[in-house]
């Protein structure tokens, strides 16, 4: 899965140049440190008194605040509706998925604050695999299985759930992770030690760490529709979405089907009262079928954004990405 993980620093520079911020093993600043722990802490206590389902209602209230005042957002959100629906919306329609998207937005870091409150049992309850039998026929093979994710809801919320669920999960992520993640990634691994087989790659770090994770049977993700390249060395496909040719990452279909691994697409649903949804909608490559490795890549590549195009189509108030 996508997801993030602490990282170890002895210090980082401040925002003003040739400064520096006292940080944590964490990588975060005083200041970060001290808000976050604010912020959870006020969460945790909220989760107390008012259980998953008032606190998700105090996420709605307050998703509904930051959307009567960040105009910003709202219409750069407005905007996006626009583009990928292709048509103009009425007030009433576009106001109702602008709040929806804000609303989800925010339950989403509300929940994310308190993961280290989330025994197994209750991870259990809150997760759902839509067509488990396709990751665990896949997993059954003993070579890993890669996922194919695209930015379209909480990726980091799921992996921690996943690994909760006993999935062996690992992730690709920027190596400029945000504070919260890296706040919550050290709290989740201080809660669940024996998760610490959860893994985080880099995006610019070398394949031999990809091939490592799927040769030793992780569920390995990433989202593959980014909106910028790295480097020029990393392979990409063209295809068509939202009618613009973009050039989305391939390489990871390469190296699955050399390490003989299967490609499953899935995407990530928030659903009412901090329930998630795993949705796999299809297996993408078996690399026993394979037998012309570009080919094949070229097929999943055009077969993954058009899954996407209908799923955000359909759901945009999942998008995680403006």
């Amino acid at each position: 899965m996508t997801t993030n993980a602490s990282t170890t620093s002895s210090s980082v520079e401040a925002r003003e140049p040739g400064k520096t911020a006292h940080v944590d093993h964490q990588g975060l600043t005083f200041w970060e440190s001290v808000s976050l722990t604010v912020a959870r802490l006020f969460t945790a206590w909220l989760l107390a008194l008012l259980s998953f389902r008032g606190l998700y209602r105090f996420g709605c209230c307050f998703g509904t605040i930051e959307w009567l005042i960040n105009h910003r957002r709202r219409r750069r959100f407005g905007a996006m509706l626009r583009r990928i629906l292709e048509r103009e919306l009425s007030t009433r329609e576009r106001r109702q998925l602008t709040r929806e998207f804000f609303m989800r937005t925010r339950c989403d870091k509300l929940f994310y604050l308190v993961t280290d409150c989330v025994s197994r049992d209750v991870a259990a309850s809150l997760l759902t695999i839509d067509n488990r039998h396709l990751l665990d026929e896949a997993l059954a093979r003993g070579r890993g299985v890669y996922v194919a994710l695209s930015h379209h809801g909480a990726h980091h919320v799921i992996a921690m759930l996943l690994a909760l669920n006993g999935y062996k999960t690992a992730g690709v992520r920027d190596r400029n992770e945000g504070a919260l993640r890296r706040y919550v990634q050290g709290r989740f691994d201080r809660r669940h030690p024996e998760f610490r087989r959860m893994r985080v790659l880099f995006a610019d770090s070398y394949p031999r760490e990809i091939y490592r994770c799927l040769q030793e049977g992780y569920m390995l993700g990433s989202a593959m529709d980014v909106g910028r390249l790295r480097n020029d060395s990393q392979k990409t496909e063209e295809v068509t979405i939202f009618n613009e040719k973009r050039r989305f990452l391939s390489g990871p279909l390469h190296i699955a089907i050399r390490c003989g691994t299967p490609v499953l697409q899935a995407f990530i649903v928030s659903e009412r009262d901090f329930q998630y949804r795993f949705d796999i909608v299809e297996t993408l490559i078996d690399p026993d079928e394979v037998t012309n490795e570009d080919e094949a890549v070229g097929r999943a590549m055009h077969a993954y954004a058009a899954n996407v195009e209908k799923y955000i189509r359909s759901s945009p108030t999942l998008l995680s990405r403006m």
